[in-house]
């Protein structure tokens, strides 16, 4: 299964990161290959996403179920493909650490069933560190817009 992880300590409170976080609505657009998501109930959604496998492209929907959600430290969540052959799992995770610093970690595992697993998932293994690292620097970027207004 492919993993990505991405961690920094930020000058900014625990609250200011869960309010930004807690809305998928702040930060889906800044995952890279991002076309769209939809908000079907509090806890679960469904999200698009092209997909680049060398020449081939296609557009991927998954569904993601959140079924952690500890006020204000962690969102953990499930994801599967609608008509695809992905499962993963996922979190956004914040501790506070001392005087308006707080430690944000984001992870993300994925990984691909069916005839094209192999390739899929080398290709996964490749990208998806570098996906979840430019996400977290997309989040850590409007996190610190926001402390700046």
């Amino acid at each position: 299964m492919a993993t990505g992880t991405y961690q920094i300590e930020l000058d900014l409170p625990i609250e200011d990161i869960w309010n930004f976080v807690k809305d998928m609505d702040n930060w889906a657009p800044l995952v890279p290959n991002y076309l769209t998501h939809e908000k079907l109930t509090e806890r679960q959604s469904t999200w698009e996403f092209l997909s680049e496998i060398g020449l081939i492209k296609k557009k991927i929907s998954l569904i993601i179920d959140i079924n952690e959600w500890e006020e204000p430290t962690k969102i953990g969540f499930t994801l599967k493909g609608k008509s695809e052959k992905y499962h993963g799992s996922g979190y956004f995770q914040a501790q506070p650490l001392q005087n308006n610093r707080t430690k944000l970690q984001g992870y993300l595992e994925v990984a691909a069933n069916g005839k094209m697993r192999h390739i899929v998932n080398s290709k996964l293994e490749t990208e998806l560190p570098k996906a979840v690292k430019e996400m977290g620097q997309g989040i850590t970027e409007k996190l610190w817009k926001l402390k700046k207004v």
